[in-house]
């Protein structure tokens, strides 16, 4: 192929060559219906589309646990899933979990504890401890740690974060 030769010619509107979808979720309470590239993940969705930033970029990878969000309760990487595959789904992100000025439980006791640093990290550590609660397999602090494991944070605020998670199941356990 010559240097100048374009790859698309002049009539092709690029637009037009993007495989769509349309679907429906509901993120943090509010129904959206959406139109989005086949390709794009719950976690370019959020941030790009939807412009909620909480949730963060790590490694885009699955690997650090920065973009963890619940997806109908549970805690999923967003980076790793697409938003064409959750086509009727619930997805919370950290702007959801308060009510008006009132934390959730689990933010709360982030401040209290001192479970964060720079705090890059912690959005997805907090939805992970609500989906670990959630999951309800967390009983002692080694299956804490090790479910927990997938959040990496830098900093090294970990023995605070588990010291947050330990009273999250215990919070739970003492409400049911």
């Amino acid at each position: 192929m010559e240097e100048n030769t374009p790859i698309l010619s002049p009539e092709v509107d690029v637009q037009e060559a993007v495989p769509t979808e349309k679907i429906t979720l509901t993120i943090n309470g509010s129904k959206q219906h959406l139109e989005v590239a086949t390709w794009t993940s719950l976690l370019d969705l959020l941030r790009e589309h939807l412009h909620l930033t909480g949730t963060k970029i790590g490694c885009n990878h699955g690997q650090c646990g920065a973009c963890t969000i619940l997806l109908n309760g549970k805690r999923i990487n967003s980076c790793l899933s697409l938003a064409v595959m959750h086509d009727g789904s619930e997805i919370t992100t950290i702007e959801g979990l308060a009510q008006g000025e009132e934390l959730h439980p689990v933010q709360q006791a982030f401040i209290e504890h001192d479970a964060f640093q720079c705090g890059y990290c912690t959005p997805g550590q907090i939805c992970s401890t609500i989906g670990l609660i959630n999951e309800g397999k967390a009983k002692t602090l080694d299956e804490i740690r090790d479910l927990m494991s997938g959040n990496i944070c830098r900093c090294g605020a970990y023995s605070n974060i588990v010291k947050v998670v330990e009273e999250a199941i215990e919070r739970n356990k003492q409400a049911s």
